[in-house]
């Protein structure tokens, strides 16, 4: 996926196939990456893929926010010309993804959430103490799946090189302290957008009540659940979450 980024007007961005735009918002410490199953799957059912690369570790600190991240999915989508688009985030970016639907809502057609930040999170708001301790960062690591092998020695490397990176550190704790702030509990049930809520059963991050309110507070939500599986179900079952999402859209005719 990376060998076939395209840059643009300041941003980073996969696209593939055509149709309707899905646009995918990664999380904190995911990647691009982690959607290689939606990436690959839905252009064949005429659907436009586009992941952009948020600016994680690129804004000044005092704009490393939510509200932020929410703005520059608005001048992105401006950028590429679309009317209106179908958000799928994961963890943070269905944080972003909600705040997104709540300022910009003529922006957005449809709305899918998987282990969404925004209500409440287990491990966003650590200091990493022993972020030298390679070991600690890969129980850490594992314990966000179900099944430990999902985190690979790459995604192991890349987590530890992250949070020993001084500069991509205090980046990281300001959007933590940024999503806590963020608390959007008030906010939900004034977002008519048609929702899906994709939840692993064994989310130890945003455990299954997490999604449980999300779809009392959300006024057109739809809520499904995937078993054996953590904070990523796109990343530890890519073909259930794929049938799901297919039948999501399909059902709300996007």
């Amino acid at each position: 996926m990376h060998d076939s980024l395209i840059e643009s007007g300041g941003y980073t961005y996969f696209e593939q196939g055509e149709g309707t735009p899905l646009i995918i918002l990664h999380g904190l410490m995911g990647g691009l990456s982690n959607f290689d199953g939606v990436a690959n799957h839905f252009p064949s059912l005429g659907y436009k893929v586009i992941i952009p690369m948020l600016p994680i570790y690129d804004l000044p600190l005092l704009k490393t926010n939510v509200k932020q991240f929410a703005l520059y999915v608005r001048d992105f989508i401006s950028h590429l010309g679309l009317e209106k688009v179908v958000l799928i985030g994961n963890s943070l970016g269905g944080h972003i993804g909600l705040l997104h639907s709540k300022l910009f809502p003529e922006k957005v057609k449809g709305l899918i959430l998987t282990g969404s930040s925004g209500l409440y999170e287990n491990a966003m708001g650590e200091s990493y103490p022993k972020r030298e301790d390679y070991a600690y960062i890969k129980s850490k690591t594992e314990a966000v799946f179900y099944d430990p092998e999902i985190a690979t020695k790459e995604v192991v490397d890349d987590i530890f090189a992250t949070v020993n990176d001084r500069r991509k550190l205090i980046k990281i704790l300001a959007i933590a302290k940024s999503a806590i702030r963020h608390n959007m509990a008030k906010d939900l049930p004034n977002i008519n957008i048609p929702t899906g809520i994709i939840w692993g059963k064994q989310d130890s991050v945003t455990p299954p009540k997490v999604g449980e309110d999300f779809n009392k507070l959300l006024p057109n939500s739809t809520l499904y659940w995937i078993d054996k599986c953590g904070h990523a179900p796109m990343m530890e079952h890519p073909d259930r979450f794929n049938t799901i999402l297919a039948g999501w859209l399909s059902e709300n005719n996007m």
